[in-house]
């Protein structure tokens, strides 16, 4: 179900608002997912997309985080913006982003982002810088005179909100918090104590 329009223009202000302040990385967003035992992994990622349907991130989907979540398609993302001290929680279920989209997306990377999406076997152990500098080797000279395609292992996952909390710090301790929460396919708007 598509986001209230106040959550979109709240999302907009803040992004802008971040990049505005000079935030070094504005789109960096902490991403947690769980496997089917309960086990939890968080780590870093770049938010490529956001719309009224939802969050999206690209990545290895053999890696970590990609096996977690075809386990248990479920995620939570955490936008910190320190210069503005706003942040935005999201949580929600996980579904993949249409094969148009990644080919887009993965179209617009730079070269070497592209060739590296190939050599990296992500999460797995590497025995040595060298092994993988041979592997961005191999792989620029197979994509030597074509442009690079995607691989079938690199997609992209769109996060589709259940709850998004936007936070705005005060100096006080006594934070603005606005939670929207989909309960019974509406959206239900509520202010939260600090």
């Amino acid at each position: 179900m598509n986001f209230p329009t106040e959550v979109i223009e709240r999302f907009e202000q803040a992004m802008q608002a971040a990049e505005a302040a000079a935030e070094p990385e504005p789109t960096a967003m902490s991403l947690a997912t769980a496997s089917t035992s309960g086990t939890l992994s968080v780590r870093t990622m770049l938010l490529k997309d956001f719309d009224e349907k939802g969050f999206v991130f690209y990545t290895n989907t053999l890696s970590n985080k990609g096996q977690q979540l075809g386990q248990h398609p479920q995620a939570a993302l955490c936008v910190l913006w320190k210069s503005i001290f706003q942040q935005v929680l999201v949580e929600g279920k996980v579904e993949p982003v249409t094969d148009t989209e990644a080919d887009t997306y993965f179209a617009s990377r730079p070269r070497g982002s592209q060739i590296g999406a190939w050599a990296s076997m992500q999460s797995e152990v590497l025995d040595s810088r060298d092994r993988l500098e041979q592997r961005v080797a191999e792989f620029e000279q197979k994509f030597a005179s074509t442009d690079v395609p995607r691989p079938p292992h690199w997609s992209g996952y769109r996060v589709l909100p259940d709850m998004i909390e936007f936070w705005y710090g005060m100096e006080s301790r006594l934070h603005d918090r606005f939670r929207f929460t989909l309960q019974d396919n509406e959206w239900v708007r509520q202010r939260l104590y600090p």
